[in-house]
């Protein structure tokens, strides 16, 4: 089963540009779109699309969707397990369930005003507290 975020707003009612819990700088058109899809450019796409119901809807069944979505994923991974032969469409399956996992994630960031790239420094940018080694 493949639960993605509700479905996008209508393009009547856009998603607020600078909304108070919304840590996300404006993309110039398209660029969510583009290869290759950045952090912040798919974070961007999924609160564009989703974020007036996600923010409806709040947190805690938010991560109630988020962590079915990683039950979905961990069936997938079992299927896909090593001496395992998966069909076709249990791989493809796996990839759904990477990106619902995602989506779900982005969504609960969005809702909870953290921008993700920012956050993911801590393994990117020498010196930021909490880097891993």
């Amino acid at each position: 089963m493949s639960d993605a975020p509700n479905p996008p707003t209508p393009s009547s009612q856009p998603a607020p540009a600078s909304h108070p819990t919304n840590p996300l700088p404006p993309l110039p058109p398209g660029l969510a779109l583009t290869s290759p899809l950045t952090i912040a450019g798919f974070q961007r796409l999924i609160f564009d699309q989703y974020y007036a119901n996600d923010s409806k809807r709040g947190t805690p069944p938010t991560f109630m969707w988020f962590v079915e979505e990683l039950g979905e994923l961990s069936t997938a991974l079992m299927n896909n397990a090593p001496g395992k032969s998966p069909t076709p469409e249990q791989r493809a399956n796996l990839e759904e369930e990477f990106a619902d996992v995602l989506a779900w994630l982005a969504t609960l960031a969005n809702i909870n005003g953290v921008d993700l790239a920012r956050a993911l420094e801590k393994y990117t940018v020498k010196g930021v507290t909490g880097v891993k080694n």
